[in-house]
């Protein structure tokens, strides 16, 4: 699929989408209960995923009115009768592994061609250690992932440079456990907002997890729990929303974006960051309602280990902005659906900025852009973060449009409300 951006100004009211990483986790959570509502959950094709994968491993789930009815598996996920197939959704492989190793038999989980390449070798590592066996099929950390259950107890030490999505699976499983887990965090825990996701929705299903910070991050999780998240509101997502609120930023016009309450998501730092580079920014948070007035913009040192899926979008508020914008503290974003370090900077120089790609960061010098045709990496982020410079530049196409089902199906419809002109050709 591939659009047509035009120049244009955008303008209005436009409700941001509900969160994919609290749908994720709700999803995951309620069919580990025994019965649970997830009530304005984001539909997607990651979160399709995890409802797939719930389903295969006892799970009934049903959606009805937009709400998700759920009759959980009680702590006790079954042996699957196939092999789970997550597609795109590394999320899904990360905590589906987790789950399966709580089955009593073998599981076998894969995706699509580009999950096959995201890293698991620290999730495998760990489970390892509490018991589990985990295999590789091309015995590069990788899926096709193989594992037999037998998840217990124990103490036991992960890497949190790479993906919090490692931590946060294993937070989930280990409560089910017949002994206690000491799960030790090494180095530094990247993205860590998200695992601050995790344990407020562990902890609202009755989970009973401490955490420990005084030197290295140390998370002691209780064995023989029961999950019971009843009835769960998904909030609104401000990694999706992030790219509106861009937008508004970036052409100089006044956009209003609700659905927009406090929370854990570490992504609500997109609020300070567009204050920081010169945008009007207001945020009633008691009734969840974000306006931004464009202006001129001004350049920003960003450290972006606590919000990787900011980076595209900061990236193209940078190419706009007046001097030098460094986002910092980023290798982990090579690690995502696709290396969207690697992948802005090359996109932007298409469209005349200059870009300095480093191992751990991307300095962006401001310019004026101009429309180019445009790879976006069948990664959604990435699409989304360069039609947003289309709407700047004008004359410009996207590629494998067709991503942004992964988090944000009516993105496209969402900007066209605001006024853009963005063509969308199915091919």
């Amino acid at each position: 699929m591939r659009v047509k951006i035009s120049r244009t100004s955008v303008e209005g009211e436009v409700y941001a989408p509900p969160s994919k990483s609290y749908t994720h986790r709700a999803i995951t959570i309620g069919s580990l209960s025994e019965k649970c509502v997830v009530r304005r959950p984001l539909i997607s094709e990651d979160t399709k995923a995890t409802i797939r994968a719930c389903k295969m491993l006892g799970a009934e789930i049903n959606e009805e009115k937009g709400d998700l009815f759920i009759e959980g598996m009680k702590g006790k996920p079954h042996i699957p009768e196939d092999v789970i197939d997550v597609g795109n959704s590394g999320t899904t492989l990360r905590f589906m592994t987790a789950v399966a190793s709580l089955v009593d038999g073998v599981s076998i989980l894969t995706g699509d061609n580009s999950l096959r390449t995201r890293p698991n070798g620290p999730l495998i590592e760990v489970l390892h250690d509490l018991g589990v066996e985990v295999i590789s099929t091309q015995n590069n950390g990788c899926a096709p992932l193989v594992v037999k259950g037998g998840l217990k107890g124990a103490i036991a030490k992960i890497d949190g440079s790479i993906s919090s999505q490692f931590i946060s699976a294993l937070l989930i499983a280990c409560p089910l456990t017949k002994k206690s887990t000491t799960l030790s965090i090494k180095g530094e825990l990247r993205s860590k907002p998200y695992v601050n996701v995790t344990l407020e929705i562990m902890r609202k299903a009755g989970a009973e997890i401490f955490e420990d910070s005084n030197h290295n991050i140390k998370f002691i999780i209780p064995p023989n729990q029961d999950y019971n998240l009843r009835d769960y509101l998904v909030p609104g997502d401000f990694s999706s929303a992030s790219y509106l609120l861009a937008a508004a930023a970036m052409i100089g016009s006044r956009v209003v974006v609700k659905n927009m309450f406090p929370s854990q998501q570490g992504d609500m730092a997109i609020i300070d960051i567009l204050r920081q580079m010169g945008a009007g920014v207001s945020w009633d948070k008691e009734n969840g309602v974000v306006t931004v007035n464009g202006r001129d913009l001004k350049g920003v040192r960003v450290d972006a280990a606590a919000t990787p899926d900011l980076v595209p979008t900061i990236a193209v508020l940078g190419a706009v902005a007046e001097g030098q914008t460094v986002i910092e503290n980023a290798e982990h974003v090579r690690y995502k659906e696709t290396d969207r370090l690697h992948a802005m900077a090359v996109e932007l120089k298409k469209m005349g900025i200059s870009v300095k790609e480093e191992q751990d960061q991307l300095t962006v010098k401001g310019g004026k852009l101009k429309g180019g045709d445009l790879h976006g990496w069948h990664d959604h982020r990435i699409v989304m973060a360069l039609t947003i410079a289309g709407m700047v530049a004008g004359d410009t196409t996207v590629d494998t449009a067709e991503s942004i089902f992964i988090s944000y199906p009516n993105f496209f419809d969402d900007v066209r409300s605001l006024g853009a002109d963005v063509v969308v050709n199915k091919q």
